[in-house]
């Protein structure tokens, strides 16, 4: 005999019995970027470059040939190397963050704010314009938005980047930084310190007094989120397959499940609200803060939400499954699954048999 279990869940219900954990070594620094590579956690802030061998449960300073003077503002990886962006240039590693080396050459803006990996090039963004590389940092040349103060990158497809602004909003290139588009249609913030492309989807975090945008046509245009997620400036982006995170400078930390269209807020435990930067591992959200230093949210908890007593409306479309984890699945006997429902509700369904 079939029997089947059903507890519905809404999508905006609160986390239950989660709490972010501050990670040791990290406690009341100033945290601005948080990476993950080759099994190693790592963040970098106003006092340099730290790593963690242990899923970021503790960290030790590694910041030996890295900048010294100001922050180490972003961090990015290829499938050889690490790299930071910070107020002296870029630096490289090539022993997994234990020393770095100063890779500068050709950049007439040490001043930089972003940096990404895409298509076996590099790309960042500076207070004067972006740069590229095409050999792992060892040269650097210019790829447009010259003059202009460039917050956040992030490159949709290997292909299509898009650089948020201070000051003058969100432009696309399509072509390496060759040339470059202003897009803003349906946006009202002019400054973005954060991009975040996930498939044909790319977020933007507009200024204090907006939010999230979101865009589903390349950037052509572009529309403000809400549904869960609260007017404020973002700062820090991070997504997997299925999860979207966002990190706001004074509300914390939101995640989606369905691109976007709803958010839940996941704060308990959080010490700092003002965050700056987000990565996803295996197991954990990582959050770097403002002022108190790195915090991790097991992702196994995403899905202990709040119970609620209501009814699936049967003329509800059925959008994906997932499993506790976000991972899409097909629906399966003896495990439990989530079915998340186009008007965004979640069902949490349990089939015995």
């Amino acid at each position: 005999m079939k029997r089947l279990f059903t507890i519905l869940l809404t999508s905006v219900s609160i986390i239950s019995n989660a709490q972010w954990q501050q990670c040791v070594g990290s406690e009341n620094l100033d945290v601005q970027s948080v990476h993950t590579f080759n099994n190693f956690d790592f963040f970098g802030g106003a006092s340099g470059a730290y790593r963690s061998s242990d899923e970021s449960a503790t960290y030790i300073f590694s910041n030996s040939g890295n900048d010294s003077v100001g922050p180490t503002r972003g961090m990015t990886s290829d499938d050889t190397y690490i790299y930071t962006c910070t107020s002296q240039g870029v630096f490289r590693s090539t022993d997994n963050g234990v020393n770095w080396g100063q890779k500068n050459n050709g950049l007439t803006q040490m001043l930089c704010h972003g940096i990404i990996a895409a298509d076996g090039k590099l790309f960042l963004s500076t207070l004067s314009g972006v740069f590229k590389s095409l050999d792992q940092g060892d040269n650097w040349v210019a790829a447009g938005m010259t003059g202009i103060d460039s917050r956040s990158i992030c490159c949709m497809q290997d292909s299509i980047l898009f650089v948020g602004t201070q000051g003058q909003g969100i432009y696309k290139s399509i072509d390496d930084g060759q040339n470059w588009t202003a897009v803003s249609s349906g946006i009202t913030s002019t400054s973005f310190r954060a991009m975040e492309a996930k498939g044909t989807t790319v977020f933007a975090g507009g200024q204090n007094g907006t939010g999230v945008y979101r865009s589903l046509d390349y950037g052509a245009t572009w529309s403000l989120l809400s549904n869960g997620i609260i007017s404020n400036s973002y700062r820090g982006f991070a997504s997997n397959s299925n999860l979207i995170v966002a990190g706001g400078t004074s509300q914390g930390v939101f995640y989606t499940l369905d691109n976007g269209d709803t958010w839940t807020q996941i704060n308990q435990g959080l010490l700092d609200l003002n965050v700056f930067d987000l990565e996803i591992t295996n197991n954990y959200i990582i959050a770097g803060t403002h002022s108190k230093g790195v915090f991790r949210f097991p992702l196994s908890e995403l899905t202990s939400t709040g119970i609620n007593d209501f009814q699936v409306n049967e003329n509800n479309k059925l959008m994906k499954i997932v499993d506790i984890l976000g991972r899409e699945k097909k629906a399966k006997k003896n495990e439990p699954l989530f079915y998340i429902y186009d008007d965004g509700t979640v069902e949490k369904k349990i089939i015995i048999e």
